[in-house]
Parts: structure tokens; C-alpha cells; sequence
């Protein structure tokens, strides 16, 4: 029985990051779950209380892979420059992956305060992972430096989510530079 219920919560989760993805937050409503899963509506609600539970807890299970993709990206690289363009470029080479778009997708004004909370925290630990390589680098504020790169990263994501006239991968080698360039320190 807890496989079963297990396996259903994953296909909501997989069917929630499709409309998600495919149509944004007007997409994600339980008639839309059930449908895509072949559940009753009111099974649906046997999973998840609201929306907001189904992208909080997209979050809890999609973000934890992403950071380590970026993670591996950096353990790849050879020097601290390095560490930091790996960083940038892996972000924003995820943003066009389903998990990435899903999350995005929802506002975090809809989300109560323990849900934001959670995200903040996870964003908390990805901006963490740089911090060393610009104590490398010798800057003499590197988490706040770190958390000034993220800004970067996301203003870039925002960018390639908004289907900017820009090519994405011109929107990269931009964030790159501007991301190696700033944290010269």
C-alpha cells in the first residue's frame, strides 16, 4: 500500500511539472492533476491540500538534483574562475529543464510562509557553494558576492524564462562574462 500511494504521489509530482511547464500556474489545478493521472478529483486532495503543497513540494524533491547538478559542473572545474563559470553556465543551462521551468513557474506570493521559507533556504545553499571559490579568488566579501553573482543568474534566467529576443546562449556568455568580470575582486 505505501508503494502504491508513493508511486501516485510521484505521478501527480511528474504531472504537476508537466502542465507547469506546458501552461504555468492557470495550468496547475487539481481537475487538471486528476485527469493527467487518471485519479478522481477528490483523490488528488488525498495527496496534496493546495497548489501551493504541490509546487512546495516540487521544490523539496526537484531542487536538492539541481544544486547537484550545479555542484558537479563546479567539481569539475580546475580553478576558482573556473568553479564560477561552471556555476553560471550549469544554472542557466538547467532552465530550460522541466524540473527548473515547474518551479519557476508558480509565484512565491502564493506560497505560505513555511513553503517560501524552504526556498529561500535551498537558494541559501546553492549561493553557499560558490562562496569558497571567491574566497579563493581573495575577494574580501565573498558570501556577499556570492549572493550578488546569484543575482546575475537570476536576472539571466529571467531572461531566458521571458523568451527574450536575445539568443539564449547570448544571454549566457553575457551572465558569464559579467559574472567573471564583477567577481575579480
Amino acid at each position: 500500500m505505501a508503494e502504491h500511494r508513493s508511486m501516485q504521489r510521484a505521478s501527480l509530482l511528474d504531472a504537476a511539472r508537466s502542465l507547469l511547464s506546458e501552461g504555468g500556474t492557470d495550468a496547475l489545478t487539481f481537475p487538471a492533476l486528476a485527469e493527467r493521472t487518471g485519479l478522481a478529483r477528490s483523490s488528488v486532495y488525498e495527496y496534496f491540500r493546495s497548489r501551493a503543497a504541490v509546487v512546495e513540494e516540487l521544490c523539496e524533491v526537484d531542487f536538492p538534483v539541481w544544486a547537484a547538478e550545479v555542484e558537479a559542473a563546479m567539481a569539475g572545474a580546475t580553478t576558482p574562475e573556473g568553479k564560477v563559470e561552471a556555476y553560471v553556465r550549469r544554472q542557466l543551462a538547467l532552465v530550460g529543464d522541466r524540473r527548473h521551468r515547474a518551479v519557476v513557474a508558480i509565484s512565491a506570493s502564493e506560497l505560505d510562509a513555511g513553503a517560501r521559507e524552504k526556498i529561500r533556504a535551498a537558494h541559501g545553499g546553492l549561493v553557499a557553494m560558490i562562496v569558497e571559490a571567491l574566497a579563493e579568488m581573495g575577494h574580501e566579501e565573498p558570501r556577499m558576492a556570492a549572493m550578488l553573482l546569484q543575482g546575475i543568474v537570476d536576472a539571466a534566467v529571467r531572461r531566458i524564462e521571458l523568451g527574450a529576443a536575445e539568443d539564449p546562449r547570448t544571454i549566457t556568455e553575457t551572465a558569464v562574462v559579467m559574472a567573471l568580470r564583477g567577481v575579480q575582486g
